[in-house]
């Protein structure tokens, strides 16, 4: 039979839960090891056994024993078997281990519970207030500027051109960016899809496009939106009538393109020297449904087109938009990905000025923060969380605990680790 594996881990998975990590015999007596037998008990001589498991996936040698006691100690330990029979068993470092968790002694529900629900519980309530408000009725009413966009249907129907701009002519265009793999959507003239908000923009621009960033998280109630600014159009605020014209802009480009979803804002307007600034969507279309009707271009042809019919010396915001989309979508699908399970050590770094505040992120993760992975496992265990919330510095961290096998020394220098490659990854000089 083989040796006892190697190695035997054990973690705090859960407040019900452990996992068990554990390494092959180094010496298997010539005869390979086919499967594994974890067995677990509440005394340490393991009689009476309380449950085993046998793994047999010996790619990937680990297991959790789940429907444990909160609180309770169990002791683990794991042997091999071959073609000659079971080895002898291997108890785990530490020998014990009791289910918990950090939330046991902090006592806060999870940060995402409920809040969802919340949200749309809220939204609901500002709808069914909206309703029987006296600015609804007022945009029910006909107003003065139904002649005017009447007249302005009429016009279009005498044009045998699209409602989509081909170039920038000084002032605030919206754009939306689909594309699959490296095409993107373009119109019947092969352009991008691009529609004026207006024909100049202010200096608080960042405050609407921050707005709007906001309002990109409600696509299908961009009409009700609409309505709720529609009875201030004819205030002498500027800032509502730029929000208005975004919203009518959207509307306009959800109606052409025949979808509500227009993607994710990209984080800054793009501005040129001629007066323009063209604030950028981006949706990925790859797990999207087919859109009827509509036409594909690989995004170099496109880059060509435009490269042939522009002056480099002085670049529109289309042409930077262009030049850099592979940058952006590069940035988009980056800022999209998740990371894996396991316990993070994160920094905060925030930069706040009057109207917006930012924080520092790495290159790769843009939608996470600056970080790196101290274990696979994600869960903190009570013995863990009461260890680390007595610290005051890592120093006196080795004086706390001397128990080398311990949970709390291994925390430690899995922190230890951690930290030296933050530090690094962010260029914080040791002596910070």
């Amino acid at each position: 039979p083989p040796d006892a594996p190697s190695v035997v881990r054990l973690s705090v998975n859960s407040n019900t839960s452990l996992q068990v990590d554990f390494h092959e015999p180094v010496c298997v007596n010539s005869a390979v090891v086919t499967k594994y037998k974890v067995s677990w008990s509440s005394s340490p001589s393991f009689s009476p056994m309380l449950g085993e498991i046998i793994v047999d996936d010996t790619t990937s040698p680990q297991c959790n024993i789940t429907g444990l006691t909160s609180g309770a100690y169990y002791y683990v330990q794991v042997s091999a078997y071959n073609m000659k029979g079971w080895g002898p068993p291997k108890v785990s470092i530490p020998a014990c281990a009791a289910p918990s968790s950090w939330r046991d002694i902090d006592g806060h529900p999870p940060r995402l519970r409920g809040q969802k629900e919340a949200l749309d519980q809220l939204l609901g309530q500002i709808k069914e207030a909206h309703r029987h408000c006296a600015c609804h009725e007022q945009c029910k009413a006909p107003t003065q500027g139904r002649k005017h966009s009447v007249s302005k249907s009429l016009r279009h129907l005498f044009q045998l051109t699209s409602k989509f701009v081909k170039s920038l002519k000084r002032g605030l265009y919206l754009t939306s960016i689909f594309y699959r793999d490296d095409n993107v959507l373009v119109t019947p003239e092969d352009q991008i899809p691009i529609v004026e908000i207006e024909d100049s923009y202010s200096s608080t621009l960042m405050q609407d496009f921050l707005w709007f960033t906001k309002v990109s998280y409600l696509w299908e109630e961009i009409s009700w939106l609409q309505q709720c600014l529609s009875p201030s159009q004819s205030s002498c605020s500027c800032t509502l009538q730029t929000r208005l014209k975004m919203l009518q802009a959207v509307s306009q480009l959800q109606g052409m393109l025949g979808t509500q979803d227009l993607g994710q804002v990209y984080f800054e307007p793009i501005k040129d020297k001629h007066g323009n600034a063209l604030v950028v969507l981006l949706k990925d279309m790859n797990a999207c449904p087919n859109l009827d009707g509509v036409r594909w271009t690989q995004l170099c042809k496109l880059q060509l087109q435009r490269k042939s019919i522009s002056s480099p010396e002085e670049p529109t915001a289309l042409d930077i938009l262009l030049i850099t989309l592979h940058e952006k979508l590069a940035y988009h699908r980056r800022s999209r990905k998740l990371l894996s399970p396991g316990l993070y050590l994160g920094y905060l770094k925030l930069c706040t000025s009057v109207e917006q505040i930012r924080v520092l992120v790495p290159q790769k993760l843009p939608n996470i923060l600056c970080h790196t992975k101290i274990r696979d496992n994600s869960n903190m265990s009570r013995e863990e969380w009461q260890w680390l919330q007595a610290l005051s510095c890592l120093d006196e961290a080795l004086e706390m605990d001397q128990d080398v096998q311990s949970a709390p020394h291994r925390l430690l220098n899995d922190l230890r680790s951690a930290i030296k490659d933050l530090m690094a990854q962010i260029n914080v000089p040791g002596n910070q």
